[in-house]
C-alpha cells in the first residue's frame, strides 16, 4: 500500500466521522437512526476501490473502538460497536470493499446508472441484510421485524446511493482507481 493509498484511507475515515455530526433521524419503532454516513461508505468503496476502500473503513472501526466520538449522536468506544447499530458498522468495510470491487471491474465503462446498481446492492441492501439480524439478536426481536423496520431506511438510502454514484463518476478522473488502471 503507497503512502497516497493511507492517506486516502484515512481522509475517508475522516469524513465519514464528519458525516456523523450530520443530525441522524431517530426512527422511534427501530432503535438504529438515519444517518448520512452511509453516504460516506459508498464513496469510499467507488472512489477509492476494494482495498483503500475497505481499509478506510476498518480505520474508521478501530478510531470509533478507541472512544473517538465519530458515530452519529458523537457516539464512540466499545459499548456504541456493541449496541443496536453493531452490525450496520460492522458491514461498511464489507461493503465498502465489495463496492469498490464491482467499481474496480466497471471502470473503463463506468456510469451514474451502473454505479447506482452497485451502490444499492452493496451499499443499501448488503448493508441491511447484515445490519438487521444483528440488530434483532441485540434487541431480541425478530429477524423479520428488524428486516421491515430497515426498509424504512430505503427513501433515504437510494438518494445517497444517487448522490454517490453522480459524485464518483464526476471526480473519476482523480480517483486513486484511475491511477491503478493507468499503470
Amino acid at each position: 500500500m503507497t503512502t497516497k493509498e493511507m492517506v486516502y484511507a484515512a481522509i475517508f475515515a475522516a469524513f465519514v466521522g464528519v458525516l456523523g455530526m450530520i443530525p441522524a433521524i431517530p426512527l422511534g419503532f427501530i432503535p438504529v437512526p438515519v444517518t448520512a454516513q452511509t453516504l460516506g461508505v459508498m464513496l469510499a468503496g467507488c472512489f477509492l476501490g476494494k482495498k483503500t476502500g475497505a481499509l478506510s473503513l476498518i480505520l474508521f472501526i478501530v478510531l470509533v473502538a478507541i472512544g473517538l466520538p465519530l458515530l452519529s449522536g458523537g457516539r464512540g468506544g466499545l459499548s456504541a460497536l456493541a449496541g443496536p447499530t453493531a452490525g450496520y458498522v460492522f458491514s461498511w468495510p464489507v461493503a465498502a470493499f465489495l463496492t469498490g470491487y464491482m467499481t474496480e471491474k466497471i471502470w473503463n465503462k463506468l456510469s451514474v446508472w451502473k454505479l447506482m446498481i452497485i451502490n444499492f446492492v452493496f451499499g443499501v441492501v448488503l448493508v441491511s441484510l447484515i445490519g438487521a439480524p444483528v440488530m434483532a439478536l441485540i434487541t431480541n426481536t425478530s429477524i423479520w421485524a428488524a428486516l421491515t423496520g430497515s426498509v424504512a431506511f430505503l427513501p433515504g438510502d437510494i438518494i445517497k446511493a444517487v448522490v454517490a454514484s453522480l459524485i464518483a463518476v464526476q471526480l473519476k478522473a482523480i480517483s486513486p482507481v484511475q491511477e491503478r488502471v493507468r499503470h
